[in-house]
């Protein structure tokens, strides 16, 4: 009533401990306030690959809001053949790795103290991997810098980040920050850029196998 709609669009978990996922009663709310109308589809914003597969299970469910990076790349080996075969859409959050992929931070960056790159830099106040997808910053920095090497002429590393995850058939969305409206038209534009190579995508996986994923903390 407050929003001034008669039924909410899409209504997502958000980082549901999984105890209480896999007790699987909270679907079973969403699917009444379904079907009493006051919202039209349900999600769920996960952690770990684990947490997504519980979600997959539940009848009805719509979307899946997961970390997924360059710097994170297990989703798509794991989970989006089968999102796919369900038509759960993948909603993208973390898409620049708290901001490491935007390619222009330095080791010795500072944040402000309300900053959760400050705080839960070593996932003290929540889930390490929500900030900087579970890197060590220093280790982040340097991975960063070293993706510049495969970023083709007319492109950011940003842009390169934003087209590699359009670039699965499985990603619906993609949920990326912005400080100024010129970063929100920059952010907007990759979705009219053509394909990234077979040949780069091949190169950017075989780089966070072989330099990214043992270094990813927290739940995966």
């Amino acid at each position: 009533q407050r929003l001034g709609v008669d039924a909410l669009d899409l209504t997502q978990l958000h980082c549901v401990p999984s105890e209480v996922l896999q007790r699987r009663e909270i679907f079973g709310w969403l699917r009444t306030l379904q079907r009493e109308g006051k919202i039209k589809n349900f999600g769920a914003s996960v952690e770990s690959m684990d947490q997504a597969q519980v979600c997959l299970a539940q009848e009805g469910l719509c979307s899946l809001q997961i970390i997924f990076n360059i710097f994170r790349q297990k989703p798509a080996r794991t989970l989006f053949a089968e999102a796919q075969t369900k038509r759960v859409g993948i909603i993208v959050r973390l898409p620049l790795a708290s901001g490491l992929l935007g390619g222009k931070m330095a080791k010795t960056q500072k944040f402000a103290a309300t900053d959760h790159r400050h705080y839960n830099r070593e996932g003290k106040a929540f889930n390490v991997g929500e900030t900087f997808a579970g890197l060590p910053f220093e280790k982040g920095v340097e991975l960063a810098d070293a993706l510049k090497a495969f970023v083709p002429e007319d492109l950011t590393l940003a842009d390169l980040a934003q087209r590699w995850l359009l670039d699965h058939d499985a990603v619906s969305t993609v949920i990326t920050g912005a400080s100024r409206p010129e970063q929100v038209a920059a952010n907007a534009r990759v979705s009219k850029l053509p394909p990234l190579s077979d040949e780069l995508h091949k190169t950017l996986s075989r780089f966070y196998k072989t330099e990214v994923q043992q270094h990813i903390r927290g739940p995966y």
